[in-house]
């Protein structure tokens, strides 16, 4: 059975990690599967909207600990071996928050460590009520991988994101919506149902100028004020002369519905 199950529909892929005897925590073959597939669906012209989730009751555990535990017991590996496929496993987050498509994390329950962190490098997280989220890290020793310190502290802010990687304490569906690190809260038994309506909504949209909005509120995180208005004003005039801006301006006149072609 694949660590990680990829299906369609709609315009949106969806894929599942698919650990549910580990609560989804990372594996090689997961880790290794969501690499070859986020680039790949980044890439086709088929897909406009990606969301990621869990099966069975979590959505990441994060690290398997237990493997971890396992693997230790074999004997050291050498450092820059640690480093270097640690490393290389990161990129899933970076593919996540940067690939020209929005991302959707369906948090069907928990979201711990690395797993959060991979929720959090999404740009949107649609929360079932009754999942819990923790950074997790302090709990076993660890400083904090995927992206995780970065994706927090612009979200919440740096006091708030010390607070919760130095405690570890989890924290529920409100909590999280108020900080801002879920978009919304769906009652459990509708979160696949919203998240799939909401997700083929953007999938819908113009698809091009996801790719340009994207760009530019990833340059507002870090950039300057007159980076942002370069690339404002490049994308716009750019986005002006696509096949999808003419078809929005026509429907408007004729007030009807656009039909983006992402061209």
């Amino acid at each position: 059975m694949s660590d990680v199950i990829e299906t369609r529909d709609g315009g949106v892929a969806r894929l599942t990690l698919n650990r549910p005897d580990r609560m989804n925590a990372l594996s090689k073959g997961m880790m290794d599967a969501l690499l070859e597939a986020l680039p790949r669906l980044a890439a086709d012209a088929d897909v406009g909207c990606i969301v990621v989730t869990g099966s069975g009751r979590g959505f990441c555990a994060g690290g398997d600990v237990k493997g971890m535990a396992e693997n230790n017991a074999k004997g050291p590996v050498p450092l820059e071996t640690r480093i270097h496929s640690l490393r290389a496993a990161m990129e899933i987050s970076r593919f996540l928050h940067d690939m020209p498509k929005p991302t959707i994390a369906m948090v069907n329950g928990p979201a711990a460590g690395a797993g959060l962190s991979i929720a959090l490098a999404c740009d949107m997280r649609l929360m079932a009520a009754s999942a819990r989220m923790t950074t997790a890290f302090a709990k076993v020793g660890f400083s904090g991988d995927f992206g995780g310190t970065y994706f927090l502290t612009r979200l919440v802010g740096t006091a708030k994101a010390r607070e919760l990687y130095f405690t570890a304490d989890p924290i529920g569906s409100e909590e999280a919506f108020r900080l801002g690190m879920a978009n919304r809260i769906v009652p459990d038994e509708q979160l696949e149902a919203e998240t799939m309506a909401f997700a083929k909504k953007i999938a819908a949209g113009p698809r091009l100028a996801y790719g340009y909005m994207k760009k530019t509120l990833n340059a507002a995180e870090t950039g300057q004020l007159t980076e942002v208005f370069d690339l404002e004003a490049l994308f716009q005039s750019r986005t002006g002369q696509t096949e999808d801006h003419k078809e929005a301006a026509r429907a408007f006149v004729e007030k009807r519905a656009p039909v983006f072609k992402g061209m």
